[in-house]
């Protein structure tokens, strides 16, 4: 006795492809839909596919996101406001982090140019500073 659900295809997230995710996340974030919704509206099977979408591709910090069904006490409120503050610290963590590589990175080309010129005798940066245009050096006179 085989019982068939012809409706039922089991289904990888490698089914997916990354330009549908992006636009279920996209969804998701802006309020068109919930989770829920878009488990109904593109036949996705599991709640948890939708989960690793938001937390891979997704903007928010959803480590720190609260169900806002209810209406909120205070302490509920101050609770929520303490969770923003620390997503705000660590978005501001990163920032840091990611203009210091920056800064390094800048640094280290900087000594590979000064090594290349040596090396190979050869000027790779350029000496002169550029002339001003002949419209701005008018009006300076003008003034």
């Amino acid at each position: 006795m085989e019982s068939t659900n012809s409706n039922y295809v089991k289904r990888t997230q490698k089914d997916y492809s990354l330009s549908f995710k992006l636009q279920v996340v996209q969804e998701i974030e802006q309020g068109l839909l919930t989770r829920t919704q878009a488990l109904d509206k593109y036949g996705i099977q599991a709640r948890s596919t939708i989960r690793t979408w938001l937390k891979k591709y997704g903007n928010f910090d959803y480590n720190f996101t609260i169900n806002h069904s209810m209406s909120k006490t205070p302490e509920q409120r101050i609770l929520e406001l303490e969770q923003q503050v620390k997503l705000l610290e660590k978005q501001k963590a990163r920032a840091e982090f990611l203009a210091e590589r920056a800064d390094k990175k800048l640094i280290i080309f900087d000594m590979m140019i000064d090594i290349a010129e040596e090396e190979f005798n050869i000027p790779i940066r350029k000496k002169h500073v550029p002339e001003l245009s002949k419209n701005i050096v008018k009006k300076n006179k003008k003034a």
